[in-house]
């Protein structure tokens, strides 16, 4: 079988390539073979190799699909990588090619004999073909290139980037022979085949899914171009689809970097996979060997996709490949993850990108960047419009600035919120009791560690009225135990679950939050007010928390008390900044506000940064942002608390401030509906009315025109950043 052969006069022709490597065959019952010769009834020759994929995902188990990061990528979204990549710079070679070539073939075309006579004819017809030879070794030479070209996908999955890139160099191919032959040079057979592709799978399934649906695509392109012979076998062996681990390779049981084919192009989408799973899916010593071997590289609490990324920029500076295109989620544009593009930027150009893409997947909304990068920058392109250059954040450059630095007069100003890694948080009647509760052994009342808690959904979404017991960042335990009904309730539901931490602080200090945050603690302790911002949000406002409460770590708080820094971050300028810097979550539209890459990098108007000293600022400039500030608090807590709606009750404790608290259950009703995500959902004239004035203020303070746009601000923020980071 393996050399084809005949049965009943009928010739088998020899497919080869796996199908009929010596395998046994797969038990089969009568349902198999009957849904077998139903299926084999259908017309298979025009399948979408491309389902392969979907088909493939729909076998994986739900809860391994999400550990591995497999998802199917739609053509549209893959030629957007494989276009610039691989077609467009083989496509201007044979347009140089070709602009040599034309010249022959029509000087060949122009050549007529000076007289009837055999001779001149003779003379007439050896100049054309001496011509025609020329041109056709030009147009041979370069199909050969064509047919030397490797594509490398290091992460193929079911193999459809490759299926579609060998598409399209098939389709180059063939648009080469026939312009050619339309300038009058000879037929050539068409050659290229899947021997271009390499490819790199760890899952054994999914590899041999790779190796099928490149197969059944060349075949089918011959089909579609009236190419209808096959040289044997039909398939060859395609063991250039590796099925191995891409990044680590055991050699005698030691473990290092794996190594990729050589490849002048390298396209892909690798696996969307957070640094926080990096344990729960890989495991313990999957991940530590991982992060050892790339040490020094890439961050150790990068995203997956970034190991992919260093990889293939190190094929790229070696001279093993030219140019790299990568899919990855957009969070790949900021914080730690950024690092691998700050590298790949600063050796490289990003010739193509783009920053925030949003496709559906089996109902769910992914929000990816597009990256593709090499030596030369060709003629850069960000979201399909040409730019001077790409910075690694992705957005548009002029200015020669690679990423934004953190500045020192923004330092130690905005921090994360306490982490409790417990249950530590109460109600308010588990809070009244305690609050209520006679004097402690040691004469303090309870309110020492007893303290209202906001969180993100608090600040956007919920009032809820919650409560958590704080035993602060250097009470001993027997200090702690003082306290006695809040430690008894400590001990009995957070001990148990802390012994089993491997952090052997969180095992000794049980009694205390995970992340105290002693820091953050010692900036708004003065403070009677503090500002904070959802970590995480579709919308980003910021909103006054009164002293003595906590935020927890799904807030970011802004230690800072005055109106005027108030209003410069709800300026559109700065929060255009926080879109572009913040971290995008990988689905649906909410972005994640972070201490270091948003905030420390933010640039204010001169003399208004947390450090700088009042005056050093404009004193007109910050009366104005100041009054806008308290316009937009005030107008937006009228909106979020009406004041028919609302009383002020005073809190279960002095130590704490007052509450506006729903007059009755109807107007309770209503004011689930009043919340700052449905506010800043329907953005309603009166709240635009306040954020322009807002934003008028700060131009000023800028010394900008008020109506500048959006990335122009964004390219003089980069600039102020650069020249302060560098001074």
């Amino acid at each position: 079988m393996e050399s084809g052969g005949e049965f009943d006069l009928t010739e088998i022709a020899h497919f080869n390539g796996g199908l009929f490597d010596g395998r046994k065959s797969i038990p089969m019952d009568a349902d198999d073979l009957k849904l077998l010769v139903e299926a084999s009834s259908l017309d298979w020759s025009l399948i979408d190799p491309t389902i392969f994929g979907t088909l493939f995902e729909r076998f994986l188990d739900p809860t391994k699909r999400s550990q591995i990061g497999a998802h199917y990528t739609d053509p549209e979204k893959i030629m957007q990588i494989i276009e610039p990549v691989v077609l467009r710079p083989l496509r201007e070679e044979w347009e140089a090619v070709r602009s040599t070539i034309k010249p022959l073939t029509d000087k060949a075309s122009g050549i007529k004999p000076t007289s009837q006579s055999p001779g001149d004819r003779r003379v007439a017809d050896n100049a054309a073909r001496k011509l025609r030879s020329e041109a056709t070794l030009k147009r041979d030479s370069f199909l050969a290139r064509l047919s030397d070209v490797r594509v490398l996908d290091p992460a193929c999955g079911s193999g459809n980037f490759l299926y579609l890139a060998l598409q399209g160099i098939k389709d180059l191919e063939n648009r080469i022979v026939l312009e050619c032959e339309a300038m009058d040079l000879p037929p050539k057979i068409l050659s290229i085949g899947p021997e271009i592709l390499a490819g790199i799978e760890i899952n054994f399934f999914a590899a041999e899914l790779a190796r099928t649906t490149i197969w059944i695509g060349d075949i089918q392109w011959r089909r579609r171009n009236g190419i209808y012979s096959e040289p044997p076998p039909i398939l060859r062996k395609l063991d250039s689809i590796e099925c191995r681990n891409a990044l680590i390779a055991v050699t005698n049981g030691n473990s290092g970097e794996a190594s990729w084919p050589e490849a002048e192009f390298i396209i892909g989408n690798p696996p969307f996979l957070g640094a926080k799973k990096f344990l729960g899916a890989l495991g313990d010593d999957a991940s530590q060997t991982l992060r050892g071997t790339f040490e020094g590289r890439i961050p150790a609490f990068s995203d997956l996709v970034c190991w992919w990324f260093e990889k293939a920029k190190s094929q790229v500076l070696t001279g093993q490949s030219k140019r790299v295109g990568f899919v990855a989620t957009n969070k790949i544009r900021n914080g730690a993850s950024r690092i691998v593009l700050d590298n790949i930027s600063n050796q490289l150009a990003i010739f193509e990108a783009w920053s925030d893409e949003k496709w559906i997947v089996d109902g769910a909304a992914v929000r990816v960047s597009i990256v593709c990068f090499g030596k030369a920058a060709d003629s850069p392109r960000l979201d399909g419009h040409p730019v001077v250059s790409i910075s690694s954040a992705l957005t548009p450059m002029t200015t020669g600035v690679i990423s934004p630095q953190k500045l020192k007069e923004n330092a130690e100003c905005a921090f994360i919120g306490v982490q409790l890694n417990g249950e530590f948080d109460i109600n308010e009647t588990v809070a009244l009791s305690f609050l209520t509760a006679p004097l402690n052994p040691n004469g303090e009342s309870n309110t020492k560690v007893v303290r209202p808690l906001i969180s993100g959904r608090d600040i956007m979404r919920d009032r809820r009225a919650r409560w958590l017991i704080d035993f602060g960042t250097e009470l001993s335990e027997p200090a702690s135990a003082l306290f006695e009904m809040p430690f008894e309730w400590v001990k009995k539901r957070v001990k148990a679950e802390r012994d089993t931490q491997k952090r052997a602080s969180r095992k000794r200090y049980w009694w205390r939050f995970g992340e105290t945050m002693p820091k953050m603690r010692r900036k708004t302790s003065a403070l009677t007010r503090y500002m904070a911002t959802s970590l995480s949000s579709r919308h980003r406002a910021f909103v006054w928390i009164p002293h003595p409460t906590l935020v927890d770590s799904t807030c970011v708080v802004i230690a800072k008390d005055d109106d005027a820094t108030f209003g410069i971050l709800h300026s559109r300028f700065h929060l255009n900044w926080a879109r572009e810097q913040g971290n995008w979550l990988g689905v649906g539209n909410d972005s994640r506000y972070t201490p270091t890459t948003t905030f420390e990098t933010f640039p204010f108007p001169e003399g208004f940064a947390p450090a700088d000293k009042p005056e050093m600022r404009n004193a007109t400039h910050h009366s104005r942002i100041s009054e806008a500030g308290r316009r937009l608090d005030r107008e937006r807590n009228a909106w979020l608390y009406p004041p028919n709606l609302v009383e002020l009750v005073p809190s279960i404790d002095p130590a704490y401030p007052a509450r506006l608290l729903p007059k009755n259950a109807e107007a309770a009703e209503t004011l689930k509906l009043r919340t700052l995500t449905n506010l800043y959902s329907q953005k309603p004239q009166w709240l635009l009315n306040a954020h322009t004035q807002i934003d008028n203020a700060v131009a000023a303070a800028y010394g900008w025109a008020a109506d500048l746009p959006d990335n122009e601000s964004f390219e003089h923020l980069l600039q102020l950043n650069s020249s302060r980071a560098n001074n």
